[in-house]
């Protein structure tokens, strides 16, 4: 895809009411209510929803927490995204099922710092960072119009605006690129679940604004009706956890970039910052990010690599995109003398460990906008200064 110049290309994105989201809204969860105790907790929390039950599983370390007050938190997520049908509800007729325990001894005594050992990477792996200069966010077009369907949607359900839609929705944008750029939407894919008291005439109506308001005119130059898709297979009524069983970490593409960059294959959701699936990746974005907003590239994708135990990244892989070795070599040389990648100088430099990862859950990681309480601080473009000669 990178050597062509003129094609189509599509990301897609689901709600925070879609099956595998609820399961990672859940997790992430767990992470902050370990965190907000104890900011050097350890958590790896995988989380199944399906047809009126949640299972909760996975390793933690860190101060006690009573079941029956992280049960009572699982419910205050499911009735936040709007769930309280029949099939899936925060009320009692969900069970929720804990299995969470003690972290392995093995795993922390490669992980902790002891003596004059640094702490360590909390497992192995390749962990990749992207921007680009397609929209404001410095994202890649499709995905970002993606996530901003179906964050508009929600916000407008939430407040009783849009009503007869329900919470399981999915999107999805295909841009025609001109010379690398994108010049114009080419298809709009929207389907939502929705009340029975609607046919599918009225769901297009409902969902067409959405489409409209989430997208810049000037790509809508010449666009067909008749590829804009919603609901393509007819009825949505049954939906969420109750039509389709949720799992954490499935929709890793959905997280990140939309397909327009590699991916590591880690997932975000459950992991506290001393996982660096989940660090590395998000500091692998800020170096990418502050590269292309100092406009010394159009485009730049970063990858870290690390093994479990070990402080330093074993590689740092950089691609400009434009050919330019000098200037490739200038930006290597800079990260390594700026940036400390290991998990602790990631965590600190990021200031990471906080209760700010239930909100990432949802409409992606990336292309956010840095918050007052921390979260998404991967998103600042305070180093924009280090890239430029």
């Amino acid at each position: 895809m990178n050597d062509l110049k003129n094609y189509l290309f599509t990301s897609e994105s689901v709600s925070e009411g879609h099956p595998d989201k609820v399961s990672d809204r859940i997790s992430d969860m767990v992470v902050d209510s370990y965190l907000s105790n104890d900011p050097f907790s350890r958590v790896a929390c995988e989380t199944l929803t399906t047809t009126n039950k949640v299972v909760l599983a996975g390793e933690v370390r860190g101060p006690e927490i009573k079941n029956d007050e992280l049960i009572q938190k699982v419910r205050d997520c499911i009735k936040d995204i709007g769930y309280d049908q029949d099939g899936f509800t925060w009320r009692e007729a969900t069970k929720i099922e804990s299995h969470l325990h003690s972290q392995s001894a093995d795993i922390a005594l490669g992980v902790d710092s002891s003596g004059n050992k640094d702490e360590g990477a909390g497992d192995q792996g390749i962990m990749f960072g992207f921007a680009c200069s397609e929209t404001e966010e410095l994202m890649p077009a499709p995905i970002y119009y993606s996530h901003k369907i179906l964050r508009l949607m929600a916000e407008d359900r939430k407040s009783g605006k849009l009503k007869n839609i329900e919470p399981d929705s999915k999107s999805q944008v295909t841009f025609e690129y001109e010379n690398g750029k994108p010049k114009k939407v080419k298809s709009v894919v929207i389907s939502s679940q929705h009340s029975p008291d609607v046919d599918q005439a009225q769901v297009r109506e409902l969902l067409r604004p959405y489409m409209l308001n989430s997208i810049p005119k000037k790509f809508f130059d010449g666009f067909d009706e008749k590829e804009f898709y919603v609901n393509p297979t007819g009825n949505f009524v049954i939906g969420g956890p109750d039509g389709d069983c949720g799992l954490t970490g499935r929709k890793i593409i959905v997280d990140t970039y939309g397909g327009a960059a590699p991916h590591g294959g880690g997932a975000f959701s459950g992991k506290d910052p001393t996982k660096v699936d989940r660090s590395a990746a998000y500091v692998s974005r800020y170096i990418a990010k502050n590269i292309v907003s100092s406009k010394i590239a159009d485009k730049c994708l970063i990858q870290l690599s690390y093994a479990i135990g070990v402080s330093k990244p074993l590689s740092i892989y950089v691609n400009l995109f434009d050919g330019d070795i000098e200037k490739n070599k200038f930006v290597e040389k800079k990260i390594e003398e700026n940036f400390d990648l290991s998990p602790r100088g990631i965590r600190e430099m990021l200031s990471l460990n906080k209760p700010i990862y239930e909100k990432t859950a949802a409409y992606g990681h990336f292309g956010r906008t840095p918050e007052s309480d921390g979260a998404f601080s991967w998103e600042n473009t305070d180093k924009t200064e280090v890239f430029l000669k």
